[in-house]
């Protein structure tokens, strides 16, 4: 089972008395334990320059990243408390702790009710974990939190509001980075939401031009089709009713995927708030052994998402993703089970979601995506093998994509 560590934070307690129970805390031993020995790589263990992240300590100042006028924003005085629920994996101890401390300096005492840290001790893994985190949980309103970020000026209580104003919101900051080299924070643009190619992999695209032309104001949200999933805030009482995560997944992704689906089709919304802003190291590979392989573990998961809310949209999954056909996936009964109990809309119900798919072809040769941002012509690949950098789909706005 997971192993629990809760935090209280109360806003009665007296600053003074906050800053003697901080001061008791040995930071340097806690550090220290885990310290990496001379000649050891450090980007080894985490997959980023561990020797730097310890250097750095626990309370450095960042740079508020927000557009000058999210500082004249206002809000309700009586914004509910959240649970903030930190999932973490054999994190490094310098992350987690600058994670936490970013809580405590950057957040009004009274709308942390507590802060639950969920050691997963390989067992439960992230997406079932979280859940336990959040069963856990005490608050009427459920924060998650990647163990491996820095949170920014008056980040918290955007997010609040908005689920306050509607509780079947689940809100997002946008996510600023933080460099896996040397820890610079940097900001991320505040154009863009969240998006997915039809093999259910997560990308950062533009705002549509017809929705930033609508924003008058920079502070407004954004609404976005899916959302990272690393951090989001979301009303207890709505993750309950929607089924929390799909606990049959394994270890790590499309869970993001699976969630947001469902928050549009049964009711809800997503959205990105330009006000609040979390930095987050993006490491280059996972901290998690996949038992069964990274790729099979992730089509595993993608598929039973695609299974249970694409509809028949499922076709262009399997078509950009041939390799995940005829592959394991498990019982999917209860969570079709759910999607009727939930009366929820169709795969349509997702903002600006592509339509159709197609080759793009002249002679024998077909448009095709080299990385993220140049085309050429190859050789048209012929079914079943047509690989995913052929395939174009024609958005509801008339814009092709790949």
């Amino acid at each position: 089972h997971p192993l629990f560590f809760s935090f209280l934070f109360f806003s009665f307690l007296h600053p003074k008395i906050k800053s003697q129970l901080l001061g008791q805390f040995d930071e340097k031993a806690f550090l220290s334990s885990k310290q990496l020995k001379a000649g050891e790589d450090p980007y080894r263990e985490h997959a980023f320059n561990l020797q730097e992240s310890d250097r750095l300590g626990s309370e450095r100042a960042i740079r508020d990243t927000r557009h000058y006028r999210c500082a004249a924003m206002t809000f309700d005085p009586d914004l509910p408390p959240t649970s903030i629920i930190i999932t973490f994996h054999n994190e490094a101890r310098s992350t987690l702790l600058r994670t936490i401390k970013s809580v405590l300096m950057r957040s009004p005492p009274h709308l942390i009710q507590e802060i639950i840290l969920v050691d997963d001790f390989s067992s439960n893994r992230l997406i079932r974990s979280r859940v336990r985190g959040a069963s856990a949980a005490s608050a009427s309103i459920l924060t998650l939190l990647d163990s491996h970020c820095e949170v920014n000026t008056d980040w918290l209580q955007p997010m609040i509001q908005r689920v306050k104003e509607d509780h079947t919101r689940a809100v997002s900051p946008i996510i600023d980075v933080i460099s896996l080299d040397n820890f610079a924070y940097l900001a991320a643009s505040a154009d863009l939401r969240g998006g997915f190619d039809w093999s259910l992999h997560f990308k950062w695209e533009q705002i549509p031009i017809e929705q930033k032309m609508a924003r008058n104001d920079p502070t407004q949200p954004i609404r976005t089709p899916v959302i990272a999933g690393g951090i989001f805030v979301m009303d207890k009482g709505w993750f309950n009713h929607l089924g929390q995560y799909d606990t049959h997944m394994d270890i790590w992704g499309g869970e993001n995927f699976e969630l947001s689906f469902r928050v549009w089709m049964c009711g809800g919304s997503l959205e990105i708030l330009p006000c609040s802003r979390v930095g987050h190291v993006f490491r280059k590979r996972h901290p998690y052994d996949f038992p069964e392989g990274n790729a099979l573990t992730y089509i595993k998961n993608t598929r039973r998402a695609a299974e249970v809310w694409m509809d028949e949209y499922k076709q262009y999954y399997y078509t950009a993703r041939p390799s995940a056909q005829g592959k394991a996936f498990g019982s999917i009964a209860d969570r079709l089970a759910l999607r009727r109990k939930l009366n929820c809309n169709s795969f349509l119900t997702i903002p600006e979601q592509e339509a159709v798919y197609s080759l793009l072809k002249q002679g024998g040769l077909c448009l095709e995506s080299h990385g993220t941002d140049s085309l050429g012509l190859a050789e048209c690949k012929t079914t079943p093998n047509i690989p995913a950098s052929q395939v174009t789909s024609v958005t509801s706005e008339t814009k092709l994509q790949q």
